[in-house]
């Protein structure tokens, strides 16, 4: 694909990147449009995953996808564009529970999506198909097709599933302790294990470390994959200036006693990474990110245009094959320890 970094060839994914919704949404359309979208796998969070009116729905994944798709709608952040809403109007009249939004087009996704899960297929199928029928060339994977569920521990000493804490709730609830039902017990696809043992790039897209990207880190197989691969893993703050771009990031940092700052977000991911992109209005924090190990790129994080980007894939993608190499050496990289 035009665009696409030359320094990344080899069979099988190019690049493996793990995501939640919005903001890593937008690396990952931007990584797609840089690099052979064959060869990059996105793995998407599924700790958000509920049911709601009986239907099995999934945010970050829909997210990932719409975006992919080029069908996000720009102005909500979460659903398709160009969205009508008579079935929300029309539950509404009816005395149904209208606090989480399901716009028509959307509802669709949910509706044929828990129709296949309830005829045995599975969710990694099924992201699988929905994708190709909507012209996504890149392979969009749930972390696991076992049910993980994020639950919120309140101050107050209540238990809250994600979507009650985030959407009815308005994340007005202070945290106390985040943990992700199930996932002890949840198995990633073969397949994506495979691609993490061949991928040249690991890629940690600006989504929020707690809710997003730890339900990922959470499956055991698939945090021992990623600590085994000789590939640089590389993450993006989410954190700019002291402060996310968008959710409840740094509210929920501060409740949990961490500092709201991108060096803060580096620590807490750890020994997991090689690399870490700041953006430049945190560029005083590289040292404090060199001292943990962990080697640094300052960039234009904020992705407001396609073209924002396609600009920031290409530095990660650069400078994680920098970081591969210099690994490497004159002999293959070795796995971590």
């Amino acid at each position: 694909m035009s665009g696409a970094s030359p320094a990344l060839v080899a069979s099988g994914p190019a690049c493996v990147a793990l995501s939640g919704g919005v903001g890593g949404a937008k690396l990952a359309l931007g990584l797609a449009h840089v690099m052979d979208p064959a060869r990059l796998l996105v793995v998407a969070n599924t700790g958000d995953d509920f049911e709601h009116l009986g239907l099995h729905v999934s945010p970050d994944l829909d997210t990932l996808t719409y975006t992919m798709a080029g069908l996000a709608n720009a102005e909500t952040g979460w659903g398709r564009a160009g969205e009508t809403w008579t079935f929300m109007a029309a539950l509404e009249a009816l005395g149904g529970e209208t606090w989480f939004k399901l716009g028509d087009g959307d509802l669709a996704t949910h509706v044929e999506r828990t129709r296949r899960l309830r005829a045995g297929e599975t969710l990694g199928a099924i992201t699988a198909d929905l994708s190709a029928r909507l012209g996504i060339q890149a392979r969009i994977v749930p972390m696991s097709d076992d049910p993980v569920r994020t639950i919120i521990e309140t101050k107050d000493g209540e238990s809250l599933a994600f979507q009650h804490y985030f959407v009815r709730l308005g994340c007005a609830p202070q945290v106390a302790a985040i943990r992700f039902q199930g996932a002890e017990r949840a198995r990633p696809d073969p397949v994506m294990l495979a691609a993490l043992s061949e991928a040249e790039v690991v890629v940690i897209c600006p989504s929020n470390p707690l809710i997003s990207i730890d339900p990922i880190l959470a499956v055991p197989a698939l945090r021992a994959a990623i600590e085994a691969t000789s590939a640089p893993v590389v993450a993006v703050s989410p954190i700019v200036g002291g402060r996310a771009l968008k959710g409840p990031t740094a509210k929920m940092m501060g409740e949990l006693g961490m500092a709201v700052s991108a060096d803060a977000v580096a620590g807490h991911y750890g020994d997991l990474l090689d690399g870490f992109v700041l953006d430049t209005a945190d560029a005083a924090l590289a040292d404090s990110v060199r001292r943990l190990g962990i080697e640094v790129l300052v960039a234009d994080t904020v992705m407001t245009s396609l073209d924002d980007r396609r600009a920031l894939a290409r530095r990660v993608l650069d400078f994680a094959t920098r970081l591969g190499e210099a690994s490497a050496g004159p002999q293959q990289a070795q796995p971590r320890t």
